[in-house]
């Protein structure tokens, strides 16, 4: 029985001046799939990303969340809405602890008059993160340190804790595994694993092809701002994928 449409978007277009971004981009996401999103650099990837995640609104298209019409004013509609983005950067606050940074923005207070101060509850926090991210699979030093203390893999591996723990509806990771080793690469791919068998639907943007291969249920190729093809993983090869996102490549050569 086929998962139900969780995420979609319909005849997306988005120009900066006369650069077209993308150029009527359609794309379906289930509930329970990971997608494969690839392209070249300008390819668009990054605009459908931030489109998505509500960063950006864009020039024709509609986005349906469970068969909702949504418009995203800003990045935080759809994160209330269960829509959560990793993008690059990661986005870690450095001077805040581990735990601290899985609750920002979403901080608990203790109870009472203190929590109305603004008193925060940093046991509760603490204990809450280091269970969510074990949950998912990340391991981490104590939840009480600062992530300006962590090596790049390990505040990697928070972000992505994070998103994931977070994550009700949809997860989209925007190069989750660029600059990790092979162990924590592999652990990321773990990650996303339980993300998919959370019932989540996932948006897996990567220049690591073998890593897309590993992961997806299905890549979508974007190429000059336009989908040129989606199609089950199967379907592909290493080499194919690679045919595809440069344009040396059809599916009638197969």
């Amino acid at each position: 029985m086929a998962q139900k449409v969780i995420y979609e978007i319909r005849n997306a277009s988005k120009n900066y001046g006369a650069v077209v971004a993308l150029d009527g981009a359609s794309l379906k996401l289930h509930a329970g799939e990971v997608i494969g999103l690839v392209g070249d650099n300008g390819a668009g990837k990054s605009t459908l990303v931030k489109v998505l995640s509500g960063a950006h609104s864009p020039d024709g298209g509609e986005i349906f969340l469970e068969g909702e019409e949504k418009v995203w004013s800003n990045p935080k509609q759809a994160l209330e809405a269960g829509i959560e983005t990793l993008y690059q950067d990661s986005g870690l606050a450095q001077h805040l602890t581990v735990s601290q940074n899985v609750f920002l923005g979403r901080e608990k207070f203790v109870k009472g008059v203190f929590g109305k101060l603004g008193f925060l509850a940093k046991k509760q926090m603490e204990e809450e993160a280091q269970k969510d991210l074990e949950a998912v699979g990340i391991a981490f030093p104590s939840s009480n340190r600062p992530v300006s203390q962590l090596s790049g893999g390990q505040r990697q591996a928070v972000a992505i804790g994070r998103a994931v723990s977070w994550a009700r509806k949809v997860l989209i990771l925007d190069e989750p595994t660029n600059h990790l080793g092979a162990r924590q690469s592999a652990e990321v791919l773990e990650v996303i694993k339980k993300a998919k068998a959370k019932g989540l639907g996932v948006i897996f943007i990567s220049h690591t092809l073998p890593h897309v291969l590993a992961v997806t249920d299905r890549i979508v190729v974007l190429r000059l701002g336009q989908i040129v093809r989606d199609s089950p993983t199967s379907e592909y090869t290493a080499d194919s994928l690679i045919g595809t996102i440069t344009g040396s490549y059809s599916k009638e050569e197969k």
